[in-house]
């Protein structure tokens, strides 16, 4: 009878050993949770959860379940250079290049198209700013983030705006659009994972999403804007957040969420689905933050007074998204680093509203 060398019994025993650890690695991955939001298998073992108390930045976030705030990790720094750089087909310049989308409405709030570049006056920090880039209806493809309040306090008439959230998709993508739909409760769960354009499959996303507890108002526009500014530079960045506008369990806070969404230029669009009309009989600060953050993007607050009306304000934001102005120019003076600067745009004709992002953080 032969006998195991000592050395086989070494190799065997390691071989078991890799296998187990590959297996429990495995097993931590969630196939809810986005694709930026996964833990690497290599710090699986090592990442831990807490709970409950809000931050006051990104910095601080905690890594928990599927959608809880996760701080990615920042790329290296770049230094600024004037030379092109090619990338696969593309030729990319480092430049400080700001850009405004501009959302111009008449009495009827209805979009005004075909102004032209003369009837528009841009500033920053107060300062007329040379337009260089200008486009009457912007042909930048749209990177958007569906967002759908899956609490129990908003889940009244969750079946009405998950049939107005699947008609807006059918509207809305159009080719080179990408789209994902969220749910959100206390947890913020993409769903499916990635950025898609099957309108079949998202409208199925949209349909399947279940009840929850709690509302992460912050949470979830925190994470929706990550999302969005891993996307490329070229498209536009959006986010719709359908909500009964009750934030409870939120890690982040409004500085955080409002700092992501300035950085990562997007434009929010807010449709709050009031449970209780009068405002005596409700907290209004989680719909007075939503407020602010979506003024400060360029984007629209929307209150619907029956679930019927959120197909019209879905069409209505694809309208919108379709006739948007595109200006562009380049910050004389140009600000310190890492700083709110504030932008004004002024139409020079007619009877207008204006709508466009307030402020741009400059780059580190």
């Amino acid at each position: 009878m032969l006998m195991p060398t000592p050395h086989a019994c070494r190799v065997v025993f390691l071989a078991v050993a890799v296998f187990l650890a590959s297996g429990i690695a495995f097993t931590q991955d969630n196939p809810n949770r986005p694709p930026w939001a996964q833990k690497s298998k290599a710090k699986a073992n090592s990442s831990s959860t807490t709970s409950g108390t809000n931050t006051s930045s990104p910095s601080s976030s905690p890594v928990g379940e599927p959608g809880k705030i996760v701080q990615p990790t920042p790329p290296p720094p770049k230094e600024e250079s004037s030379q092109p750089a090619v990338q696969g087909n593309r030729i990319r310049v480092n430049v400080n290049l700001v850009t405004v989308l501009v959302s111009v409405l008449d009495e009827h709030h209805r979009p005004a198209p075909d102004l032209p570049r003369e009837a528009f006056r841009l500033f920053d920090e107060g300062n007329e700013q040379k337009i260089d880039i200008f486009e009457p209806e912007t042909s930048l493809p749209l990177d958007l983030a569906l967002m759908i309040d899956a609490s129990m306090s908003a889940h009244k008439e969750i079946t009405f705006e998950q049939e107005a959230a699947a008609h807006f998709i059918r509207q809305v993508v159009r080719p080179g659009d990408r789209l994902a739909v969220f749910s959100f409760d206390e947890d913020v769960t993409q769903r499916p994972p990635g950025f898609s354009d099957n309108v079949a499959a998202l409208q199925e996303a949209v349909r399947k999403i279940p009840p929850g507890a709690g509302t992460s108002i912050y949470d979830a526009v925190l994470l929706a804007s990550r999302a969005l500014a891993h996307r490329g530079d070229d498209r536009r960045r959006v986010i719709v957040l359908v909500t009964d506008a009750g934030e409870t369990t939120s890690r982040s806070d409004f500085d955080a969420a409002r700092r992501e969404a300035v950085s990562a230029n997007v434009l929010l669009y807010t449709i709050v689905i009031r449970p209780v009309k009068n405002e005596n009989g409700r907290n209004t600060a989680g719909e007075h933050a939503l407020e602010t953050m979506t003024d400060t993007t360029g984007g629209a607050m929307f209150y619907p007074d029956t679930a019927p009306e959120l197909t019209a304000i879905f069409d209505r934001i694809d309208r919108e998204l379709r006739t948007q102005y595109r200006l562009a120019y380049y910050p004389n003076p140009r600000g310190t680093a890492n700083t709110y600067r504030s932008i004004d745009v002024k139409v020079t004709t007619g009877n207008y509203q204006v709508r466009h992002r307030k402020t741009y953080l400059t780059a580190p």
